[in-house]
């Protein structure tokens, strides 16, 4: 009777267990990988740095910018309208018309300005005190200064048309001038931070690509016994690939640290400014949204920069 051979078929693995074994290497190269950062502190945290500062920066400027258009939204409905009454009007009854103004539903506040306050505050400039002195009498008019409730630009100017019929007013002024100054700004700094965002961001490309092309000479050796050995290049690749991730994510994760101190640091002052103007505006730090953008960012950009490294050098590595 024949004896059976042993079977010399491998067994057959399920997509499970290749998925298992996958994930687990790649988790292996993961912490390795971080291991590597620790072993050379020092060195590791001065990388990390230097990407924390160059994301730091236009993440700043961002934050400060959605800030500032988020003051901009609040005054865009608090500006003021100024009312230059005739010179017939006595001020008697440009207290009644502002009496009358402030009944409306849509007027917040009435402030006047007499005739003798506007001549006090307009000899206060150096060199025009002398010339309203030499004039018979006060030139100037009383004007009546109203703040709107929350309306937005269009309500205000229809708002302008209305007391500009007024028989006593001779001028109505609605502040919208500086809004639009402010706009215009706004619109320069945020195409200045996309520059400077975008040439950062090239900065950080270069920095990791440096770093992961010093990675792979000093490592030059053990690439040749592993391609000798059979190794696949996305098998060589993949720890360089999660150093460049790393310096990204830690970098990514020290500038939002340095974010929010800088804004926190800032937020006292900030406020103390803001009451002296009667605003309710507060200095709004980083988010978590824009935290989480921020970390992705920065993950990307490491990863991206170790990949061209990789590709640019990695095939010049032949074993002898």
């Amino acid at each position: 009777m024949k004896k059976k051979k042993p079977s010399t078929r491998k067994p057959v693995r399920s997509l499970k267990d290749i998925l298992r074994n996958y994930l687990l290497r790649h988790a292996q190269t993961l912490i390795s990988s971080l291991g590597r950062l620790w072993l050379k502190p020092i060195a590791s945290l001065l990388t990390i740095a230097v990407i924390a500062i160059t994301l730091a920066l236009p993440g700043a400027m961002l934050i400060l910018l959605d800030n500032l258009k988020q003051a901009q939204i609040n005054w865009d409905g608090a500006t003021s309208i100024s009312l230059f009454l005739k010179q017939t009007v006595t001020e008697q009854q440009a207290r009644k018309l502002a009496g009358e103004i402030h009944s409306w539903p849509e007027i917040e506040q009435v402030r006047i300005i007499t005739k003798q306050q506007a001549l006090e505050e307009f000899q206060q400039y150096p060199g025009l005190g002398n010339l309203i002195q030499q004039l018979n009498k006060n030139p100037l008019p009383t004007v009546l200064v109203l703040q709107p409730g929350d309306l937005d630009r269009y309500l205000s100017q229809s708002l302008l048309q209305r007391l500009q019929q007024r028989p006593e007013v001779d001028l109505a002024q609605l502040d919208l001038e500086w809004v639009k100054r402010l706009s215009a700004i706004l619109a320069i700094f945020e195409r200045i931070i996309l520059i400077i965002g975008s040439l950062l961001g090239l900065a950080v490309l270069l920095v990791t690509g440096n770093i992961i092309r010093l990675e792979i000479q000093s490592r030059h050796e053990e690439i040749e016994i592993t391609q000798l050995i059979g190794a696949t290049n996305a098998f060589i690749r993949r720890p360089f690939l999660y150093t460049g991730l790393w310096y990204g994510l830690l970098g990514a994760l020290l500038a939002w640290i340095m974010i929010g101190i800088s804004f926190w640091l800032l937020s006292t002052p900030v406020q103390a400014l803001t009451e002296l103007y009667h605003s309710a505006f507060q200095l709004s730090g980083m988010s978590l949204s824009w935290g989480l953008a921020l970390l992705g960012l920065g993950t990307l950009l490491g990863l991206i920069g170790a990949w061209i490294a990789v590709a640019q050098h990695l095939h010049r590595i032949q074993p002898r």
